[in-house]
């Protein structure tokens, strides 16, 4: 199919003779992509051929942004955003440069093996939802702060060390010198509420017992 000449309107026409010869040119450039672009539609959308469908093409750096189920993917895909239940929103790999694999068939099992960006391998539903590709700013992990003004902009306050404080303000405080205790008895390290810190000691609610 031969594309016509683009034709100016009316009003363009009337007012030529006051266009510079740099508006003439645009002007028939931009009714020339017009046309070329209306060409390429008819021939993408016709009723001889299949439309495009992107979720399906072959190469998977055009996916690259997609969110669909996990169970559209294929082994080995990088992917981020995930959920955890099937239309909760994401919530694994979101920190900035992170990404995940899928380890194992999606499509072939209910549940999906996913490489974890600590290593860890979790089993997820297939028909959670994940964005393909990598979170972008990988650059954030290795930014240095330039002052302590700026762990305040981050919302981020000081950290005081309890040998430091006041014996009325934390377990640690008090003594001569860098002592958590007071006299040749040692104490182990505590919160600022009396609760072992270190060796395993578990602070949470008991598990209920089956």
């Amino acid at each position: 199919m031969k594309l016509s000449t683009p034709q100016l309107c009316n009003h363009c026409l009337t007012t030529l003779d006051s266009w510079s010869p740099g508006q003439i040119t645009m002007a028939f450039l931009s009714r020339a992509r017009v046309a070329s672009s209306a060409l390429f539609a008819k021939r993408a959308f016709s009723s001889s051929s299949t439309a495009y469908n992107p979720m399906f093409s072959p190469d998977i750096s055009s996916q690259v942004g997609s969110c669909m189920p996990i169970s559209m993917m294929r082994i080995g895909t990088i992917i981020h955003n995930i959920e955890m239940n099937p239309g909760q929103g994401g919530k694994l790999v979101r920190a900035a440069g992170t990404y995940a694999t899928i380890l194992k068939d999606p499509s072939a099992s209910k549940l999906c093996l996913i490489r974890l960006p600590s290593k860890v391998e979790k089993l997820i539903d297939s028909q959670c939802r994940a964005t393909i590709g990598v979170v972008s700013n990988p650059e954030h992990k290795t930014k240095k702060l330039r002052k302590a003004g700026h762990s305040r902009w981050l919302g981020r306050r000081p950290v005081v060390r309890g040998v430091a404080m006041n014996p009325v303000d934390h377990p640690h405080g008090g003594g001569e010198g860098k002592s958590k205790s007071s006299g040749s008895r040692g104490r182990q390290s505590v919160t600022p509420w009396g609760k072992p810190t270190k060796g395993g000691y578990k602070t949470g609610p008991l598990r209920r017992r089956k």
